[in-house]
């Protein structure tokens, strides 16, 4: 049976999380007067996202809430003992300045009006629709989606088999008929080929070089190359490079 819908990732595949990130941290590490205990802005950058990767294991296992997630992360991160709002406030002020940076990727919006026709289309993150409808909304995108799934909402994260199926049961469709686009090998890729879906892994730098496994994830380096391989009825886009 043919694909149906696409559903979505958002950080690091339809928006540039890592760059606003970057952006962001760096004009935060510099109002704040923080940068004299690094050798550089990018090892403050490195210890700030390693400390995200840890603290957001940690709400993907279900062990802290989202909004205590970004507490410790701001505790770590300072080494202080912080009282919750002051903990509020520090991320809030650096929010601000990591807003400013946001943006799409460039070949999001050709390859959203590109399907626009063909494919129904959804949102599945790890994050929460407080943050992420926000952030779709002020992207401009926010009624490209059918739903909009948010792990802290639907009680489940990728890489488990219910993220996906929520996604799809919010389709009212099987999961052989909903292809999902993620930037993660595991999380997005793996997570959604053993879901039953198809499986297609945005790998824009190719920073990832073994070949794709036996039923594994689609690895494609621009979302150009996905109405191909969704053999969609449209110009748009050239065969994939990976298979």
């Amino acid at each position: 049976m043919s694909i149906r819908a696409v559903v979505w990732d958002i950080d690091d595949t339809l928006f540039d999380y890592t760059g606003a990130d970057r952006i962001g941290m760096r004009l935060h590490l510099t109002a704040e007067g923080l940068l004299a205990g690094y050798e550089s802005v990018e090892q403050a950058i490195v210890r700030w996202r390693e400390i995200t990767d840890v603290q957001w294991a940690r709400f993907s296992a279900g062990e802290v809430d989202f909004q205590g997630q970004r507490r410790d992360r701001v505790r770590v991160f300072l080494g202080e003992q912080l009282s919750d709002a002051e903990a509020d406030a520090w991320f809030q002020r650096y929010v601000a300045h990591y807003e400013t940076a946001w943006t799409l990727f460039p070949d999001v919006l050709p390859v959203l009006d590109a399907l626009a026709a063909s494919h129904r289309h959804a949102v599945l993150s790890n994050s929460s629709i407080h943050v992420q409808d926000r952030k779709l909304r002020v992207l401009g995108v926010h009624d490209r989606f059918e739903a909009i799934l948010c792990a802290a909402e639907i009680g489940v994260s990728k890489p488990e088999a219910g993220a996906f199926h929520a996604a799809c049961d919010a389709l009212d469709l099987a999961p052989h008929q909903v292809a999902y686009v993620g930037d993660h090998p595991e999380i997005d890729g793996r997570g959604a080929a053993e879901a039953g879906l198809l499986s297609v892994w945005i790998d824009r730098d190719g920073v990832y070089t073994s070949d794709d496994s036996p039923g594994g994830p689609h690895r494609i380096a621009s979302l150009a190359e996905l109405p191909a391989l969704l053999g969609a009825d449209t110009r748009f886009g050239a065969p994939s490079t990976f298979g």
